[in-house]
This record gives C-alpha cells, structure tokens and sequence, in this order.
C-alpha cells in the first residue's frame, strides 16, 4: 500500500499549495463580480417545453369552404376585367402619343378671329339659370311651388337634351312669370351677388383656360345661351370676357313685361346669332372657334372653322368623332384628345335640384 507522500496530505492540492480558503464573494451562489446570479427567463430556460400555439391559418382551417363553380367564375370574370381594363388604358396612352401635335391655336393678332363659348356645362356646372332661380328664391322672389317646378322642368330639360315644343314653352312662361313686373335693375343687382353665391365656384377651370387663351391671343371671346342675356352679361364679365349673346326678354321703361324678343336662344337660334355678330364685327366664322357640351349647339360648331366638343353629351361626342372635331373632358380631370368619355348629362342639374329639395325640406322644419 502505497502512502501519501508530504505533498499530499490532507488541506493540500497536488501542487503543493495551500487550499485557498474561499471569500465572503465567492460564496455559493454568487458569481466572481458579487452580483447575485440572474434568474433565467422561462424561454432561456434550456430544455423547458413550450406550449404550443395554433397557427393563424389554422383557426379558419376548419371554416375554410371549398370553392364552387360559381366562385371560380366570379374570380376569372374579374382577372378578365382586369386585364381588359389595364390593355384599354395602354392603347388610350399610346393612342394619345401617337396623335400629332396640333398647330399653334389660337393664333396669335389674328383680329378676324373670335370665340364662342355655350354656358350651361360648358363654361359652368349645371344650368346658369337655375342656378340664379335658387338665389332668387333665397331672396323671396318667389314661392317654393315656383323653385320646385322650375327644377324639375331644368333637370328634364338636361336629361332629355330634347326640343320638344310645349316643353321648351313651358320652362319659358315658367322663367317669364317670374320676372314679370319687376325693374331689369333690380335683377341685375341681385344677379351679382348670385354669381358670388351659387356660380363662381362652377366654372369649369379648364374652359376658363381656354377662353383665356382666345384673350391672351388678342381675340374676342362671347358666351352664347339660352339663358337672359342680362345673366349671361354678368357671367361674362365677372370672367373678363368680351359680352355675351342671351335671350332677351322685353322690358318696358325698365320693367319685365312677362314676354320675349322672339324665341329663346336655342339651338339653331345660336348658330343665327354668330352669323349676325359675325357680320357686324368683321369676323371670317372659318377662322372661329365655337365650344358647346350639347348637341343641340351642333348648327353652331358646324357654323365655324374650329368647333370643340366640351364634356360631351352622348349624341355630340359621336357627332364630334365622325367629324373629327376636338374633344375635351374637363369632368373626370383629364384631357380626351378625340375621345369621348361617358358622363351622365345634367349631373350638375341635378346636384342644383337636390340641393333646392334639401333647402325646401329645412324650411318645412
């Protein structure tokens, strides 16, 4: 048997050292910087099970349905429209490319030139008319039978786009009874303050632009409508335009008499009311622009040189594409160069006779 050798004794390791006697730090259970030791978190835990935690996808797994014949027709019907939409826009873009440039217009000095805007949807939301009834009212210039009667004979009038004789004679004795003994001064001082209210903020900003360019090139530029010429002249002036050809309604020592000057200016009536100012003023009608949203201003556009269909209406927009006069759509914010774009005629009609039922409403309240 083998003894222990001195270096070997009890209290000695086999380095021939002393046992170090451990300090107060050292203890079991602290580590070498005298901080207690850290607790591990339940994830650092090692080998400790985790619960486990159903998919997301597995909660709808069991209410998932499988899919029928008429799902999968509705989701190739609309991968379809997709793709037809987006290859309808690309051949819009390339074909608006492709256009050639169009030539210098208006030109500049050219004083044999003039322009002649429509109102109603053309240069202004809606119809100027109407728009200058509602202010009348507000003022109670007349009753409320009256505002809703005349409404609904603008909105049928815009939506219908038609001539029909006892209509057109009727929305006019409407309009003529209104005025009727009152003085033309009194209306037109009211008319100012009505386009502040209910107009100035309809004016399409694109046909403003276009008028100005007329302007800016040294020509003259008129409205031509249906609606008094008294109105019509405030309109255009409070646009900086040259004046304006309306319907005249006779007065007698300054005071409406409920009749007219012959017929409302409508249709063929605007097409011989430029040919009459075009005479006076010296004006070649081949080098002139005219600009309407209806085809019923078609005898006017085809009077000048260079006719622009201006939102169109559905029978103006294929007139204007068989003859190949310029287009230009203001109400979905884009230029159509040739290109019609679907629109519901008379929406700005109809916002005016929604607005009018909602102002009679509250005052039923």
């Amino acid at each position: 048997m083998a003894l222990p050798s001195p270096d070997h004794r009890p209290g000695r390791n086999p380095f021939g050292t002393p046992p170090q006697t451990p300090s107060p730090d050292h203890r079991p259970g602290r580590n070498p910087s005298g901080t207690p030791p850290q607790t591990p978190s339940p994830d650092q835990q090692p080998d400790r099970p985790r619960p486990a935690v159903p998919s997301p996808a597995g909660w709808f797994s069991r209410h998932r349905r499988p899919a029928t014949a008429r799902s999968v027709l509705a989701g190739e019907a609309a991968a379809e429209a997709a793709r037809k939409t987006s290859q309808e826009a690309r051949t819009e873009d390339e074909a608006a490319d492709e256009t050639p440039d169009e030539p210098e217009f208006p030109v500049v000095g050219d004083v044999a030139a003039a322009a002649f805007f429509d109102l109603d949807n053309t240069v202004m939301q809606g119809a100027a008319l109407f728009h200058f009834g509602r202010g009348l009212y507000k003022r109670h210039f007349f009753h409320k039978r009256d505002l809703a009667r005349f409404a609904w004979q603008q909105i049928y009038f815009r939506l219908a786009g038609s001539e029909n004789p006892e209509h057109m004679a009727d929305v006019r004795n409407s309009a003529l009874s209104i005025v009727q003994g009152h003085r033309v001064s009194e209306l037109m001082s009211m008319g100012e303050e009505i386009y502040d209210e209910y107009m100035a903020e309809r004016v399409w900003p694109g046909t403003r632009a276009l008028a100005q360019a007329h302007l800016d090139a040294g020509q003259k530029v008129w409205l031509v409508t249906a609606a008094p010429v008294e109105t019509a002249t405030i309109i255009a002036r409070r646009l900086g335009l040259t004046g304006a050809l309306g319907t005249v309604a006779e007065s007698v020592g300054g005071v409406y008499t409920g009749k007219l000057v012959g017929e409302p200016l409508h249709g063929p009536a605007k097409a011989e009311a430029v040919r009459a100012l075009a005479a006076a003023e010296g004006l070649e009608l081949s080098r002139c622009a005219a600009y309407s949203d209806s085809a019923n201003d078609i005898p006017m556009l085809s009077l000048v040189g260079h006719p622009y269909a201006i939102n169109p209406d559905s029978r103006l927009r294929k007139h204007a594409g068989e003859q190949g006069w310029r287009l230009r759509d203001y109400r979905t914010g884009r230029k159509a160069a040739r290109i019609g774009i679907p629109a519901a005629a008379g929406l700005g009609a109809l916002a005016g006779g929604a607005a009018a039922a909602a102002a009679l409403q509250r005052r039923r309240r």
